[in-house]
Formats: C-alpha cells, sequence, structure tokens
C-alpha cells in the first residue's frame, strides 16, 4: 500500500498531467492566430520565462552552481529543446488528432522513452529494471492510443495559416 506521501505526490503527477492537454489547446489557438506554430512556441516560452523569473526572485531561489555549468556534460543543457520540440509538435498535431489524440500518444511515447531511461540507467537516473508488469503497462497505453485513435473521427485537415 502506498505511502500518503506517494499518495500526494501521484495526485501532483496527475495534476502535471492534467496542464498538458491544457497547453496544447491554448498554443494550437495562439499558433492559429500568430498564422506558425512556431511563433506560438517562441510567445509560450516568453510566457514562462515571465512566470518562472518572478517565481525565482518570490521564492529567493540561490544562484546556480556556475562550476557545475563549466564541467556539464553538453547533453544536459538539451531540455529546451525538448520542450520546444514538444510544444511546436503539440501545436501542429492537437488540432489534426484531436487534443486527446495527441495527449494519449505522447502520454505513451513518455512511458516508451521512460522505462528504457529506467532500464538503462540512462542520464544519471537510477536503474529500474524492465519487468513484464511495466511492460504490459506500456503495451496497454499504446493500445489506448490507437483505439482513442480507432474510435475517433476523421484527422483533421491540415491547419491554414491565420488570415490564408
Amino acid at each position: 500500500m502506498p505511502s500518503i506521501q506517494t499518495l500526494l505526490l501521484l495526485l501532483l503527477a496527475l495534476g502535471a498531467g492534467a496542464v498538458v492537454p491544457l497547453q496544447a489547446g491554448t498554443n494550437a489557438l495562439l499558433g492559429r492566430g500568430l498564422g506558425h506554430p512556431l511563433w506560438a512556441t517562441l510567445v509560450s516560452l516568453l510566457v514562462s520565462i515571465a512566470v518562472l523569473l518572478p517565481l525565482l526572485l518570490a521564492l529567493r531561489v540561490p544562484m546556480p552552481s556556475f562550476a557545475f555549468a563549466a564541467k556539464a556534460p553538453i547533453w544536459v543543457w538539451s531540455g529546451g529543446t525538448y520542450g520546444v520540440c514538444f510544444i511546436s509538435l503539440a501545436l501542429i498535431l492537437a488540432p489534426k488528432l484531436g487534443v486527446s489524440g495527441f495527449v494519449a500518444a505522447a502520454v505513451a511515447g513518455q512511458m516508451l522513452a521512460s522505462l528504457a531511461l529506467d532500464h538503462f540507467g540512462l542520464m544519471g537516473l537510477t536503474e529500474r529494471p524492465l519487468n513484464p508488469g511495466k511492460a504490459l503497462g506500456a503495451l496497454l497505453l499504446v493500445a489506448g492510443v490507437v483505439v482513442l485513435q480507432v474510435f475517433s473521427s476523421e484527422v483533421a485537415p491540415v491547419v491554414q495559416r491565420a488570415g490564408a
């Protein structure tokens, strides 16, 4: 039986997941309004900075370790690239697949990548070997994506640029 702390952490993770379709929907509308998904991606990231900077100041978060920055492997700086990729693809795909189709596929992709990261202990993470239960869960997620798409209406046509 999970502890209360674990249940609270799972609820927070559930909340984090709940904002993904909201982000996909609002950014898709923003992309249509601005005329291109990349403009919406830029605006989304600038808004992120505008929200994050005051939060860092309000919480009095100490300055980062620049010693780490000098020694860190180059791949640790790639997180922003993944964010641009995710936001841009959400902008392009959510209107075509529907938010539920996009999010389901994204979650399945996250699960498959997470299983690989855990199993091999990549990126400095603790090794957590794949087992039959985890594999079954991932297969059920992928099956859920297929079921969602089979029972969804047709894929929407390519989104036109605003004013086109």
